[in-house]
């Protein structure tokens, strides 16, 4: 699995290179944006599992900056970190979709451990290149953005997925079709390679198998 990637838009220099200081040393890899723009440019780059937003920045504010991502149908966790604490620019950061709202100042350690925190309600998910998927929810990602697979392909890559690095018998495959066939399963398996990005390779003999990501 990749390592937890945050991008972090912070335009106080001194805080935000406390911040990936801090992050970096736990583990994480970060970004860190010193305006909106750079944070926006960022964010259409690369995939994160987290945004920590600051709102009062340059050029695109935190609170519009979250607007267009969501726009986007980029449904990354947010969390703000902002001095603005009135009721009416709390309601709207959680309106527009943020996780958690952390008041200025606040001691670094207390933004670790919430990120920690959040990050093992993440971790359960399965990174695989450009793909994040929740087997719970059976949400599929592709760089963020929800990648609305049909029912059929959507059970194949469950099976596959969650076997990752182990052959998955073609039978077992077919149970996902109503109309099973040799024929039939190559093409939708090389439909969910084009969708996903994801290499599928064929055990001759055997079946199918993610072996890497």
């Amino acid at each position: 699995m990749n390592k937890n990637r945050i991008l972090l838009l912070e335009d106080d220099t001194n805080l935000g290179e406390t911040l990936l200081e801090l992050l970096q040393e736990n583990g994480y890899e970060v970004d860190l944006a010193i305006d909106g723009e750079e944070a926006i440019e960022l964010s259409y780059k690369k995939s994160y599992h987290l945004y920590i937003f600051d709102i009062n920045v340059p050029k695109i504010d935190g609170l519009e900056l979250l607007d267009a991502l969501r726009e986007a149908d980029d449904k990354t966790p947010t969390v703000f970190i902002s001095a603005m604490v009135d009721l009416k620019t709390m309601a709207r950061g959680f309106a527009l979709g943020a996780d958690d709202y952390i008041k200025k100042p606040f001691f670094p350690e207390e933004l670790l451990l919430r990120i920690d925190a959040k990050m093992q309600r993440i971790s359960s998910k399965i990174i695989c290149g450009k793909i994040s998927y929740n087997p719970s929810t059976k949400e599929v990602l592709k760089d963020g953005v929800h990648l609305a697979l049909s029912h059929m392909l959507l059970l194949m890559f469950d099976l596959l997925i969650l076997s990752k690095g182990k052959v998955v018998d073609k039978d077992e495959l077919y149970t996902c079709m109503e109309n099973p066939s040799s024929t039939a399963l190559r093409v939708a398996l090389t439909k969910l390679k084009q969708q996903t990005g994801i290499e599928i390779k064929n055990i001759r003999g055997v079946g199918y198998s993610i072996e890497s990501c």
